[in-house]
């Protein structure tokens, strides 16, 4: 009888504890249970269109400085993942899925990536299902960018203003 009572003694403190400190709102008890160490890293973002629930977008441009005398264009990479438990669909009115913007640091935009393509008007579905991913490998100029700064590359769906991501990174001096 005290062995169980020290035990719900002890999951009340340890509850009580855990709604003091911030924790993630998705895990549940049994995951907490069966995975103690994960983390809620890859956790998509509440947003408010709810047809975009499990989506969750992420940058990735080169992690070391980059070299302006070397590098004139600077890849990116956006990735478009559905971790959640339905398929989401995405329709597009023009041959534009992407945009890209390179911003300083005061979060001005330096140089759009869409400024010197042409998009055809055609009208498509996209149909993303649970556990896919789309990736989208592009380039974009650096001609406005200065030695020994940081600066962010934005990645974002025009027709989804909400599915947006940053990465920053610095260039070499």
């Amino acid at each position: 009888m005290k062995w169980t009572l020290g035990i719900i003694i002890a999951l009340f403190a340890a509850s009580n504890a855990a709604a003091q400190a911030p924790s993630p709102p998705e895990r549940g008890f049994l995951n907490r249970m069966f995975h103690p160490f994960a983390s809620a890293k890859n956790k998509a973002p509440k947003y408010q269109d709810s047809r975009l629930r499990g989506l969750l977008l992420e940058v990735q441009v080169p992690t070391e400085p980059i070299r302006l005398s070397e590098v004139r264009q600077l890849r990116v990479q956006a990735i478009l993942r559905n971790i959640g438990t339905s398929p989401v669909p995405l329709d597009f009115p023009t041959s534009q899925r992407i945009d890209i913007h390179l911003l300083n640091s005061a979060g001005e935009v330096l140089t759009r990536w869409s400024e010197n393509r042409a998009f055809t008007e055609e009208i498509a579905n996209l149909t993303i299902n649970p556990r896919e991913q789309i990736v989208y490998n592009e380039t974009i100029a650096t001609r406005e960018l200065q030695p020994g700064r940081v600066y962010s590359v934005e990645v974002f769906f025009p027709k989804y203003p909400e599915l947006r991501a940053r990465q920053k990174f610095m260039t070499a001096p």
